[in-house]
């Protein structure tokens, strides 16, 4: 079968020479190239999926990614997406957490849950219990720390443009998700609820969480309802509570993933922004719209 390996280099770190494609070609096994972003981004042809290790072998450890696709039609109609360190650059639940000098703490239950080695729910429950107490106010102070991360508004905004649906799927909580989909463009948003009084937190979260089968079925049930094959979908994430969304999907992305997402998932983005996800879809860049990849902050009118 036909594939498209999609190379995305770093702009930060690096340039996509015409040597390096060139490399990656034959390390591939022969094909013809297309620029789809000079010196950043490159799509190559092949008549049958690339040997991955000889490819990053070919790379030599540069800020490259190469994501294997196959050819044909290329432009997904569903978009879902990870909020936590995947649309932000942070974990929200561990700057709220910083309000209670818990920081740490908790960001260390957060790192095992991403890594899969303790259960998604069992995890927010017991970081949830800890903040007891926490005043409403650090909810918003929190939201002042919130940056996006770069390529997120072009992400979202180029794939609605040609009328994709777009899905914020966190295992985080709606008084950040609904703020980072209105300021992205997020036509959909489903997140965990912080229980409080109206004062401060009660510890506890509602129920059921939103969890990893929670996202698959978010992606299943989207699909359904708009009439669109999974064939026709992307997904993209960073930990363990994402690795069943992203199998699910035709184009799984696991962004700047914990190992163990990194080590499943068919499609990686160790070095890049998000653009590279509009890149492995075919986009050109003179066809994605927004900022230029650079960090966005919102606005504070």
């Amino acid at each position: 079968m036909p594939q498209v390996l999609t190379l995305v280099a770093d702009r930060r770190a690096t340039s996509l020479t015409d040597a390096i494609i060139a490399r990656v070609c034959d390390a591939a096994g022969g094909g013809t190239s297309a620029v789809l972003s000079a010196g950043e981004a490159a799509d190559i042809l092949l008549p049958a999926p690339p040997d991955m290790d000889a490819v990053r072998a070919a790379l030599g450890g540069a800020a490259i990614d190469a994501i294997p696709v196959p050819a044909g039609l290329r432009r997904k109609r569903l978009l879902i997406a990870d909020m936590d360190s995947t649309i932000v650059t942070g974990e929200t639940l561990d700057e709220l957490a910083d309000f209670a000098g818990l920081k740490d703490r908790i960001a260390a239950i957060t790192r095992r849950s991403m890594n899969g080695e303790i259960d998604f729910a069992q995890a927010l429950r017991e970081r949830v219990a800890m903040l007891r107490g926490l005043r409403l106010e650090a909810l918003e102070q929190t939201w002042q720390r919130v940056r996006l991360t770069p390529g997120a508004a072009e992400l979202v905004a180029t794939m609605r443009a040609n009328g994709a649906v777009t899905a914020l799927v966190s295992g985080g909580f709606t008084f950040f998700t609904g703020r980072v989909a209105e300021l992205v463009g997020f036509e959909v948003n489903r997140s965990n609820v912080l229980l409080h009084d109206g004062a401060a937190l009660s510890g506890t979260v509602a129920e059921p969480i939103l969890d990893r089968d929670a996202k698959l079925q978010t992606l299943l049930s989207l699909a359904a309802e708009r009439g669109i094959p999974l064939s026709d979908t992307v997904a993209v994430g960073d930990g363990a509570n994402d690795l069943a969304m992203l199998r699910a999907a035709s184009l799984g992305v696991a962004f700047h993933a914990k190992p163990i997402v990194a080590a499943e998932a068919r499609a990686r983005v160790d070095h890049g922004t998000l653009r590279a996800v509009l890149f492995a879809q075919g986009y050109r860049a003179e066809a994605i719209i927004g900022g230029s990849g650079d960090y966005v902050r919102r606005s504070r009118d």
